[in-house]
């Protein structure tokens, strides 16, 4: 790769490929977006790195949190910021342990929420477990969208940690039943809820945080990918009460070197302030589900559903062996997709979120004939 620009990546061979997973999620306004590369060239000029994150108080991250403070609903009003979805989610483990004095967690299968051991611990998928042997815990992992299962969550679980959509487990979306009595559920026990919105959130799902589509406030909700506006950035947010447990006993109870780094709040800033201006969370569900029926229309036998939330889109197949060929003739008619990790017959689409509508043409023309090659074999 020698270059990004839009939706687009340009590579060595003079080849040009259209981005349909964004940078899985990162590159929410496509690539080189004007004006977060404006915010980070600005915020070069002035400094980069000057302290451990907390320790001084730095413009950019203040803004940022102050941003994300307005649009989260209340009581969602702190913000610790990480490098990565994967420390977001250490942070929120950590902080679940500590405020409710609980060891246990829960999980589901199919999740996926980083490959740190923490994180790692709570993968849906037991082949990605194994290698590493005995991870944090105790972990509980139930059935993802089931209610009855819930009823397993007791007084020994310090916090719950869920996707609203599961990217990773192949795009599953579950009802806002399961989701209400989750949270009841959690409620009941006093185990925290933890909303993993690192994929969803920012608009992707057709909402700009897609706990909007259950009706359900999580007590912490993490994000990363689109956050930094094409930089790293994670970070996690929650009630007051629930972060000051890092404040004491002891006082640097959880902290990081480049977390919240000036130059991604920066980018974060500007990337925001886009989504939410130009409406792109509203633009993700019109496009979207205009991009579900098209894909739809293929009426492919290979194809065993076509299911999305805003512009986050898995279509199923029969095989996982079509479903790989069909990733790879899309790759060599210039369209970028992937599979999935935890389903292998699941491949995933979730383009920029201003992707151009001839875009969307010349892809859909791609993947039609990708998939006739690899119907052919």
């Amino acid at each position: 790769m020698t270059r990004a620009d839009g939706s687009w990546i340009y590579t060595a061979d003079g080849r040009r490929y259209l981005d349909l997973i964004a940078g899985i999620g990162v590159a929410a306004l496509g690539h080189g977006n004007p004006s977060v590369l404006a915010a980070i060239e600005r915020q070069a000029r002035r400094h980069l790195h000057v302290m451990v994150y907390g320790e001084y108080v730095l413009e950019a991250q203040v803004r940022l949190a102050e941003r994300l403070a307005e649009h989260l609903p209340a009581p969602l009003s702190r913000t610790y910021f990480t490098n990565s979805g994967a420390e977001a989610i250490e942070g929120s483990l950590k902080a679940a342990r500590k405020f409710t004095g609980r060891q246990a967690f829960v999980a589901f299968d199919g999740a996926y929420h980083g490959d740190t051991m923490g994180a790692l611990a709570l993968a849906g998928n037991a082949a990605f477990r194994a290698p590493f042997g005995a991870l944090p815990g105790p972990v509980k992992h139930l059935p993802f969208g089931s209610v009855p299962s819930l009823g397993t969550i007791d007084s020994s679980v310090a916090a719950v940690v869920v996707e609203p959509v599961q990217a990773e487990g192949g795009v599953r979306i579950p009802g806002a039943g399961f989701m209400r009595a989750l949270h009841d559920r959690c409620d009941r026990v006093g185990a925290l809820l933890v909303f993993d919105e690192v994929l969803t959130g920012l608009g992707r799902t057709g909402r700009l945080f897609a706990l909007e589509h259950f009706g359900v406030v999580p007590d912490i909700i993490v994000m990363a990918k689109a956050l930094g506006g094409g930089l790293p950035l994670g970070a996690f947010a929650a009630r007051d009460e629930i972060l000051d447990v890092f404040t004491h006993d002891p006082p640097l109870g959880h902290i990081t070197t480049f977390g919240g780094h000036p130059l991604s709040c920066a980018a974060g800033i500007a990337a925001l302030d886009l989504i939410v201006k130009e409406r792109l969370a509203d633009r993700a569900e019109a496009v979207g589900t205009e991009l579900r029926e098209r894909l739809a229309a293929f009426a492919a036998p290979e194809i065993a559903e076509v299911r999305g939330i805003g512009l986050l889109i898995g279509i199923e197949f029969r095989s996982a062996l079509v479903a790989h060929r069909f990733v790879a003739e899309s790759l060599a008619r210039q369209v970028i997709i992937n599979w999935t990790l935890n389903a292998d017959t699941v491949v995933r689409i979730a383009p920029p979120l201003n992707i151009a509508r001839e875009e969307i043409d010349f892809a859909l023309a791609a993947m039609r004939e990708a998939l006739a090659a690899a119907r052919a074999g």
